[in-house]
């Protein structure tokens, strides 16, 4: 048998090195009552995640007059700290009370804007260490939060590096039509050009307003806000790092000025059963999620660059290719054998332009103008509720490609 000091010894290290995280802590610290005699540590409360992220409210006491909004703290460089003040590409440590503390500085000028409570759930802070678990937490727990009668709202902070991708999913998974924001911040807190601040407070101002109702999930940085599914992160270092492409952002905040340029096709069915996405995450769980992967298009691309993901488990393969879409020759003849043995693939191009067109090929859809990071997800949710080929297609020439149509609106009499 292992001696009790050997477990403790060897969980302390591992712990250290992040590998178990918290069941580690937890493991540590049963072992260590029971070594002492004293009372064992309390259980985990029962239910699932999301509904277990701890909330607690910010400021003074509500105002009826308000909106309410709830801020879902998921981490990123908005709770982050720099080595010092001027040293914002260098991490060290985290804000201590997270947005929670940051929503603090910002009173008492936030108190007239709405009320606001803060739910701490993490998992998508260090944009590398994003699961599939954790997009589906957070995702439930906007639902939860905006099925409340007493919440208009939600914004959500998130590592700016997969933002658009996060904000994509929340898209196509929230059902709610309530106003959805995912904000972040470029710098870190304590430097001289820490954004937060205004990131974090024109989003709240953004959602309270309730001009983005039926939008979807909408992305806010630089006092800019966006479509989820337009959005991208465009520069490595720069506050206006996040654009539109060719469609150009939705609308400002400016100071106690929400100005909305433009919407999102959705808002055409607003107050309807169409406006929902087929992709209620109530009826899936994230084990159940499909393997989609991105295969780059290049000069003389190796075949193995699609052959070795269908080797690996992919079900759903996404091409950047060149131009409007194409491969190499030899991902050409790849993609020819993996449709042959079930692999779908939707077909992008890595220009961010204009790109593929459907054409109704067996096994490949058009994936249009969805950048391929974006129709990796949209693929991934049609294949986890959908196994029929044309389904998923179906869903990227409607919800993939929407666009504004209102030829139907004037009729003849």
């Amino acid at each position: 048998m292992i001696a009790v000091s050997q477990v403790i010894a060897t969980l302390r290290t591992t712990w250290r090195r992040g590998a178990l995280l918290g069941l580690a802590g937890a493991a540590l610290g049963a072992c260590v009552a029971d070594s002492v005699g004293a009372a064992p540590a309390p259980a985990a409360p029962a239910g699932p995640a999301w509904e277990n992220f701890p909330v607690a409210a910010v400021g003074p006491a509500p105002d009826a007059a308000k909106k309410n909004v709830v801020v879902i703290d998921a981490g990123g460089t908005l709770t982050a700290r720099a080595r010092d003040r001027i040293s914002y590409q260098h991490y060290q440590g985290n804000v201590e009370g997270g947005v929670k503390k940051i929503l603090e500085d910002l009173y008492p000028e936030l108190g007239a804007v709405a009320n606001i409570k803060v739910m701490t759930a993490g998992g998508l802070g260090g944009s590398s260490g994003v699961t599939n678990a954790a997009l589906y937490n957070v995702a439930r727990a906007i639902d939860t939060q905006l099925a409340r009668p007493d919440v208009d709202g939600v914004v959500v902070t998130t590592g700016t590096n997969v933002m658009e991708e996060d904000a994509y999913f929340f898209d196509l998974t929230v059902q709610s039509d309530k106003p959805v924001v995912v904000t972040g911040a470029m710098h870190q807190y304590g430097t001289f050009t820490y954004d937060a601040y205004t990131n974090l407070f024109s989003s709240i101002r953004l959602a309270a307003s309730g001009k983005t109702t039926c939008f979807g999930t909408i992305v806010l940085l630089n006092d800019q806000f966006f479509a989820a599914r337009d959005v991208t992160k465009t520069d490595g270092f720069r506050m206006d790092t996040f654009e539109a492409r060719h469609y150009g952002a939705l609308g400002v905040v400016n100071e106690d000025h929400v100005r909305v340029m433009r919407g999102t096709p959705r808002v055409m069915q607003c107050g309807t059963d169409a406006w929902k996405r087929p992709f209620d995450l109530a009826k899936t769980a994230p084990d159940k999620f499909a393997r989609v992967d991105i295969a780059y298009g290049y000069i003389e691309a190796s075949a193995a660059t699609i052959t070795g993901l269908a080797a690996a488990g992919a079900k759903g393969i996404v091409t950047a290719g060149h131009g409007p879409g194409n491969l190499s020759y030899l991902q050409q003849d790849a993609q020819k054998e993996a449709v042959k043995t079930g692999v779908l693939f939707v077909t992008t191009t890595r220009t961010g332009g204009e790109g593929v067109y459907d054409a109704a090929a067996p096994g490949i859809i058009g994936g249009g103008d969805l950048l391929p990071q974006k129709a990796r997800i949209l693929l991934q949710l049609g294949l986890t509720f959908s196994g029929d080929p044309e389904q998923i297609r179906a869903w990227f020439n409607t919800i993939g490609q929407a666009e504004f149509d209102l030829s139907g609106v004037h009729k003849q009499e």
